[in-house]
């Protein structure tokens, strides 16, 4: 059964987001829970997809350990049993699908950075030969990787409304330019590392967001969720073929749908089960793929 919204009256809930749920521990620490929701093109669907959160939660330990040598991370702990007796009560319901995590100043931009063009980038190329205004080499064809990553980021919204795309140079403008550059320069690295040991399992890590927040004292961290199917676009390196749309092993597939029935990208919906199933299947094969286990928490 989805968890659609955590339960957890002895803690104080701060917000609920697209897939997360946020507590307040302390003045320092936030508990990131990750429900069973779903989303797509900013709405959430009226059903989720039961066991998303944890394979979600799980990935994204994988993969901030993995990437912690090149900047550090807002993880506290993943381990429940060192968590607060106040979350631990809830042990049910949260266990697997929760970080306890430092309380960080996060920034209003989302990284997004694109190792292929494809998706709204490809569309944006075919019309104007740029992405994110960014005037790239004419040629280029569908899936076709570029030679060095693009740092394209985007405006982070509100619930119900929709991010918005913008040329790296507005990003100074909205947290400052030391922050801007330190942000561009990481993300790439951090999308370059991962996309070498992900070839490596078979898995082409196509493009992907990261999420950034600062300390106190100014220490730039990696946060929120990082290279999951709700964040990334994989493909399988086995059948990748430049010139055309790749079979996505993501949050892709139920986009495709959503479009094959005219969504209005308004309305929430109910996804009947198949489209739930072939969902999980896709996160689970490429969980599977990259960290080399089982989910067995699933």
């Amino acid at each position: 059964m989805a968890l659609l919204k955590s339960s957890c009256p002895d803690l104080e809930l701060i917000t609920c987001g697209k897939v997360r749920d946020l507590y307040r521990i302390d003045d320092n620490t936030l508990l990131f829970v990750a429900t069973d929701r779903i989303s797509a093109f900013d709405v959430i669907m009226k059903n989720g997809v039961p066991g998303k959160g944890k394979l979600l939660t799980q990935m994204s330990v994988f993969w901030f350990n993995y990437l912690k040598d090149i900047l550090p991370n807002h993880i506290i702990t993943t381990e429940f049993d060192q968590m607060p007796e106040k979350v631990q009560k809830y042990r049910d319901q949260l266990e697997y699908r929760c970080l306890l995590v430092k309380k960080l100043k996060v920034f209003s931009v989302e990284a997004i950075v694109r190792g292929y063009i494809t998706g709204s980038a490809w569309s944006e190329y075919k019309k104007k030969g740029t992405v994110c205004d960014i005037t790239l080499p004419e040629g280029l064809k569908e899936s076709q990787s570029f030679e060095k990553a693009l740092y394209t980021p985007s405006t982070k919204a509100e619930i119900g409304q929709h991010d918005e795309n913008i040329h790296p140079s507005k990003v100074p403008e909205i947290i400052g330019d030391k922050y801007a550059d330190q942000i561009s320069e990481i993300s790439v690295k951090l999308y370059t590392k991962a996309k070498e040991y992900a070839l490596s399992k078979g898995i082409i890590i196509a493009d992907t967001k990261f999420e950034f927040g600062r300390d106190d004292t100014g220490i730039l961290y990696l946060v929120d969720e990082v290279l999951t199917p709700d964040s990334s676009r994989f493909w399988l390196s086995l059948n990748y073929e430049v010139g055309k749309s790749q079979e996505s092993f993501d949050k892709q597939y139920l986009r495709n749908y959503l479009l094959s029935i005219d969504f209005d990208k308004k309305t929430s919906i109910e996804l009947p089960n198949d489209i739930i199933t072939k969902t999980m299947e896709r996160y689970i094969e490429t969980y599977k793929m990259i960290t080399d286990s089982d989910p067995t928490f699933l």
